[in-house]
C-alpha cells in the first residue's frame, strides 16, 4: 500500500481593503494578472465581491509557499474553484499543472476562511 506524503504546506492571511485599494486603483489589470476570469465572475456574484478575491488571493499565495522556490508560477496558474457543495479546491493550470503532474502530485487540500477586515487560506499538498 503506497501512502501519500505531505510535499508541501502553506498559510496566508490578507487584509480584504489591501484587494479592495488594488482593484480601485489599477481596475481590471489587477483582476486579470492575479484572478482567473473565472474567479473573477464568481467573486463579483457575492455580495461582497472583495472578501472573495481576497480569500483567493490568500490561498494563492498559500499554494506558492507550499511549493516553495521550487518552481515560480503565475497566480492565474493558480485557480481557486468551489465544487457543487462550496467547498473550495485549487485547480492548477499552466506551469503548476505541468509541475504537479511532473512530480505526481496527487492531491491538495485547501481551507478558507474571512471575516470583514480579514481572509486566511491553509493549502496542504500530497505526493
Amino acid at each position: 500500500m503506497i501512502q501519500a506524503v505531505i510535499f508541501g504546506i502553506g498559510t496566508d492571511i490578507v487584509r480584504t481593503g489591501r484587494i479592495r485599494s488594488a482593484v480601485e486603483r489599477w481596475g481590471e489589470k489587477f483582476l486579470h494578472r492575479v484572478f482567473t476570469k473565472d474567479e473573477i465572475a464568481y467573486a463579483y456574484q457575492r455580495k461582497n465581491p472583495f472578501l472573495s478575491l481576497s480569500v483567493r488571493f490568500a490561498a494563492k499565495e498559500a499554494m506558492i509557499k507550499a511549493i516553495g522556490k521550487r518552481i515560480p508560477v503565475d497566480l492565474t496558474d493558480i485557480e481557486i474553484v468551489n465544487n457543487e457543495e462550496g467547498s473550495p479546491s485549487i485547480n492548477p493550470r499552466g506551469k503548476l499543472k505541468q509541475y504537479f503532474d511532473h512530480q505526481n502530485i496527487q492531491q491538495t487540500h485547501v481551507s478558507l476562511s474571512h471575516e470583514d477586515d480579514y481572509s486566511i487560506a491553509f493549502v496542504v499538498i500530497e505526493k
